[in-house]
């Protein structure tokens, strides 16, 4: 074990010492590194559009920021996992259900990496897919309205960052997990010494109907090692998932050197229409395991969540052929396959070589039982036998890697703060740009699918140091823009990012745009059940000590203004139709003192502002979002009594003037 601890111990320090070597090395012009042309290169006149949205995963901050290319420029950020108290997504009753889990109500999350929708291998403009890393789930955004518009929560699940990847059809979600941990449903009360034999890992399965709803259709059992990162097979290896795992030491303590002494960890090649096959010929054990289902409705402007409890689980041990083992040095992060579905690539951290794998002769040597032996009773295939070639000596600490479709592949180098581009056949490198500095993932739009699109490559870094002003003790998140069109590729635009960006999907932004984007909501659609479709019906309805306010807002008043009858202790609920039918015609709504946040209000939507008074007096209320010349005019009033009183209910808009002077 000694020995062990000092063999990771010296590989740690290895890289350790090169990382500080190469951070006092830096060029020391790095604030000129961008050639005269870059800054047309990456120059969107006013009035003119990006090439390309791009959803960035929020990291820490559990949203989703988009942002154009090449510009760099900030349009949107997406609540998912988080409470906004902008939209205040999470604050309305309607999308409170958003953040409920089988635990409660969680308004926060850890989220890393976004997916887009594809058919046929393609993005298609769909949806975007978004992992929430602590509490395990999994997130639909519909683009049509760039809202959260499903949640998933994942059972027997720990550590959710290996996800959520797709099938090329979008047929699956699939999520694997970071932390081996016992199944839900069984004694968690056990050593954690004893991890070999009571923690698991399960991969989930998740369904995605044609109309975006999702489920989970299964999970794969598997031994407790971590998984990383995944990528669907496309071509002739349609049908198969892979994903890079480490730990294969099953470590569960100091994990830095006790999951770095083997010289190789794993591959896991996925085969999931086997697991189909067995789900139908029911193989699979129903078992219990409690989850969270939420949805939001755009027709009623609501979220529901419901609890489930049961998931069918696949025994990959005793399946024998439907996962498979492939030795990849060492403590892989990235697994990426190319556009030809033929090769993929491995990164190991440690590694200084980038291996890469075929898939025909991962299936020969399926076939001819090409083994090595065995892990935890799932077949180890020879590392020769699968292997199509090793980049040699191609940077250090290889991470990401990402498709040109011209045959390239372009990964990031973590250590030596690099991008290096190299043909996927020869295995040659063919060129390589500094980045400022450690950079972790990197998109190319479309770089994980049948079609990319060539033209630039983002990167998306850890260290900033001396690129921007400093703002205290944390520095600003960054992102930079390369050309790559040419043979050589050119920094054309540094721009900061909200933290922590871990990943990036890229899509056209003529398919985005053109999707069926919503350009706000048909008032005569909307059903919600308080809904007030126009003045007329707007009302306060006292029941016992809960009361309704169902209010109106267009350019620029509420109605009603004047509400008068409230008491203290009530439950108010405040539910506000924006009558605009325009486009970007949004109203706000909050209350003084109110320990809540705004509504943000879409036009023809109805949302819900939760109020209970505690002290008697008057609560001014008024728009928080800029609308009209007279948007500082549309405001409001609110009478509170005191709990008991006789105050009656009343309300008005516009007649509720002074007396007259005698």
């Amino acid at each position: 074990m000694k020995s062990n601890f000092i063999k990771g111990f010296l590989t740690f320090t290895v890289l350790f010492a090169l990382f500080q070597i190469f951070e006092s090395c830096k060029p020391k012009n790095v604030g000129n590194a961008v050639s005269a042309n870059a800054a047309e290169k990456a120059y969107v006149a006013p009035g003119k559009y990006d090439e390309f949205y791009s959803f960035v995963s929020g990291g820490f901050s559990g949203q989703v920021t988009v942002y154009g290319l090449p510009s760099g420029r900030l349009f949107k950020i997406i609540p998912v996992f988080s409470v906004d108290p902008e939209s205040g997504y999470g604050f309305s009753e309607e999308t409170k259900p958003m953040l409920n889990t089988s635990r409660g109500f969680i308004p926060w999350d850890d989220s890393h990496h976004t997916e887009l929708s594809q058919t046929n291998g393609e993005i298609d403009g769909r949806w975007c897919f978004i992992n929430g890393n602590n509490t395990p789930r999994v997130a639909r955004i519909d683009l049509k309205t760039f809202r959260t518009t499903e949640i998933i929560e994942l059972p027997n699940s720990a550590g959710n960052h290996s996800s959520p990847f797709i099938t090329g059809n979008t047929e699956y979600v699939v999520a694997g997990t970071r932390f081996g941990v016992p199944p839900d449903y069984e004694n968690g009360d056990v050593p954690i010494n004893s991890y070999k034999q009571n923690f698991k890992a399960h991969i989930s399965f998740i369904k995605v109907e044609k109309d975006g709803k999702m489920d989970i259709a299964f999970q794969l059992r598997l031994p407790p090692i971590d998984f990383d990162l995944a990528s669907a097979g496309k071509g002739p290896s349609e049908g198969w998932f892979f994903f890079s795992c480490y730990n294969s030491e099953e470590a569960n303590t100091l994990l830095e050197v006790n999951a770095s002494q083997k010289d190789k960890d794993f591959i896991l090649a996925v085969n999931w229409k086997k697991a189909e096959e067995y789900i139908k010929a029911g193989k699979g054990v129903m078992e219990k395991g409690k989850y969270a289902h939420n949805v939001y409705n755009e027709n009623t402007h609501t979220a529901t969540s419901e609890i489930k409890d049961g998931v069918l689980v696949l025994d990959v041990a005793a399946l024998k052929d439907i996962c498979y083992l492939i030795p990849c040095p060492k403590s892989p992060h990235g697994c990426d396959v190319d556009p030809t579905g033929e090769y993929i690539v491995g990164s190991g951290k440690l590694a200084a070589l980038i291996p890469v794998f075929s898939f025909d002769k991962i299936q020969k040597a399926i076939a001819a039982k090409d083994f090595e032996g065995d892990f935890a009773g799932i077949p180890v295939i020879k590392y020769p036998s699968a292997l199509h070639g090793e980049v040699v000596k191609p940077g250090l600490g290889p991470l990401h890697t990402q498709f040109d479709g011209k045959g390239n592949a372009i990964t990031s180098f973590f250590v030596s703060s690099e991008l290096v581009r190299w043909n996927i056949k020869d295995l040659k490198v063919l060129d390589r740009v500094p980045t400022y500095y450690s950079v972790g993932h990197l998109c190319i739009p479309g770089g994980d699918t049948k079609k990319p699109s060539p033209k630039y490559v983002i990167a998306y870094n850890k260290i900033t140091k001396d690129r921007y002003l400093p703002t205290g003790p944390e520095l600003c998140q960054s992102a930079q823009i390369y050309d790559i069109s040419g043979d050589k590729m050119q920094l054309i635009l540094d721009f900061p990012t909200i933290g922590e960006p871990h990943y990036t999907q890229a899509a056209p932004a003529d398919l985005i745009r053109n999707n069926g984007q919503y350009k706000f909501y048909d008032i005569t659609k909307n059903n919600h059940k308080y809904v007030a479709k126009g003045e007329k019906e707007a009302k306060v309805v006292r029941e016992g000590n809960t009361v309704h306010v169902y209010m109106t807002m267009i350019r620029s008043h509420f109605a009603p203004d004047n509400i008068e009858g409230i008491k203290v202790g009530d439950n108010v609920y405040f539910h506000v139709t924006n009558l605009e039918q325009d486009w970007d015609i949004p109203h706000g709504f909050a209350i003084r003192r109110a320990p809540n946040a705004e509504l943000l209000i879409m036009p023809g939507e109805t949302q819900t502002y939760y109020w209970k008074p505690t002290e008697a007096g008057i609560a001014p209320f008024y728009c928080t979002d800029f609308c009209s010349a007279l948007h500082q005019e549309m405001q409001g009033y609110i009478r509170v009594s005191p709990a008991g009183s006789n105050t009656p209910i009343s309300y008005s808009v516009g007649t509720n003037l002074p007396p007259a002077a005698n």
